[in-house]
């Protein structure tokens, strides 16, 4: 059922989910989430993915109708997946893992009662772990999208009209991101909802959010509280666009930032300090940095430049300066002051100091980048500077 083009790439991720079992102790995996089922096949299904520590999968597929494939077998109901393991010539597994952070309850229960393993594990964990270093394909995928990435965002200046809100700018954006060929989808790691990204401006920009994004915003609507909310665009407000590169699969991150007429100087400098950071931690993100040291980097250069209080928000101000990007819009690693985490080659992050200006807005900058072994080298290639929009 693997498509050819992304068959090589799918064994390689196969073998790093093996080893991360044999760590865990594990003989077997059960994977049923659509984005873990497109990372391990390439395509996304109703059914699951039964990985052996020492087989090739086994896709037990619900819907769609006619995927074929000599590992693949059309079933109704979890409960028959244990005696089909026997026509692949394995045995019900001793200690099975499971994606507990994100299946229901329910749905592991009933996993558990179907294949009567004599120990459990947690899944999510590994899988979150083995998607934080990309394959070359999937680098690839990353590269592409940060292109088309780049073709809406230089359009950005022509979406604006004097008198209109940050909603109806948004909306525009969103068409030319389409047209350039956004797949109009969002993924985010967690309970939080997020449409095609978040545009911010004025006051808007220091309202707190439930959600572990960088800036929050109150949102159109209180079911969404991210984001624009319907904000007049006026002079002397600053406009921070960050909206999703989702051209691909795997999603680049970036943000910039715009101005509606003249801002106070401190503005100016807020945004040069955010550039700022973002080249001091360019030149250290090579494999081994620590991303704890990273943050504390960036929070000593906004404390050097009097900013602190206004650093990754005002009202509420976020813990991280960074983050793995992917599948979802935020993986592993984390830049923040007790990440436990390292950078390796093939980890791809996205970097975004921000700053808020009560009255003003955000200000700040996010780019992407893939950690090779000379380095990172940056995907979203958009000039930094602030513009004007009028």
């Amino acid at each position: 059922m693997i498509q050819n083009e992304v068959a090589n790439d799918c064994r390689i991720k196969w073998e790093r989910i093996r080893q991360a079992m044999q760590s865990e102790g594990a003989d077997a995996c059960l994977l049923s989430t659509g984005l873990n089922l497109y990372y391990m096949t390439g395509r996304i299904f109703s059914g699951w993915l039964y990985l052996a520590v020492d087989a090739d999968p086994i896709c037990f597929v619900k819907r769609p109708v006619g995927i074929e494939g000599d590992r693949l077998r059309y079933v109704r109901k979890p409960e028959q997946i244990a005696d089909l393991l026997s026509d692949f010539g394995l045995p019900r597994p001793t200690k099975l893992l499971l994606e507990a952070d994100e299946i229901t309850h329910s749905d592991y229960e009933r996993l558990l009662a179907a294949l009567s393993p004599s120990a459990t594990g947690n899944a999510s964990a590994i899988m979150r772990a083995s998607r934080m270093i990309k394959t070359p394909w999937e680098i690839g995928q990353f590269r592409i999208s940060a292109e088309r990435h780049a073709l809406t965002y230089a359009a950005i200046p022509e979406c604006f009209r004097e008198g209109m809100t940050d909603l109806e700018f948004q909306y525009e954006i969103e068409r030319r991101m389409r047209l350039n060929g956004s797949l109009g989808i969002f993924r985010a790691f967690g309970d939080m909802d997020i449409f095609m990204g978040s545009i911010l401006a004025g006051d808007n920009a220091q309202e707190p959010s439930p959600y572990d994004f960088a800036l929050g915003g109150a949102g159109a609507s209180p079911s969404i509280p991210i984001g624009a909310s319907g904000l007049k665009l006026v002079s002397g407000m600053s406009v921070m666009v960050d909206m999703a590169g989702n051209y691909t699969a795997y999603m680049t991150d970036m943000t910039r930032t715009f101005a509606v007429g003249k801002l106070p100087q401190l503005a100016y400098d807020m945004h040069q300090a955010a550039i700022n950071i973002l080249q001091e931690l360019e030149i250290r993100l090579r494999p081994g940095a620590a991303c704890s040291e990273l943050y504390k980097i960036a929070a000593r250069m906004a404390e050097k430049a009097r900013m602190t209080d206004y650093f990754m928000g005002a009202k509420q101000q976020a813990a991280f300066v960074g983050h793995g990007i992917g599948l979802h819009i935020n993986e592993p690693p984390v830049i923040s002051p007790r990440s436990k985490d390292e950078l390796h080659p093939g980890c791809v992050i996205a970097l975004e100091p921000k700053f808020v200006l009560p009255s003003v807005g955000a200000l700040g900058i996010e780019d992407s980048y893939v950690i090779t072994d000379a380095g990172a080298e940056r995907l979203t290639q958009v000039e930094r500077d602030l513009k004007a929009l009028a």
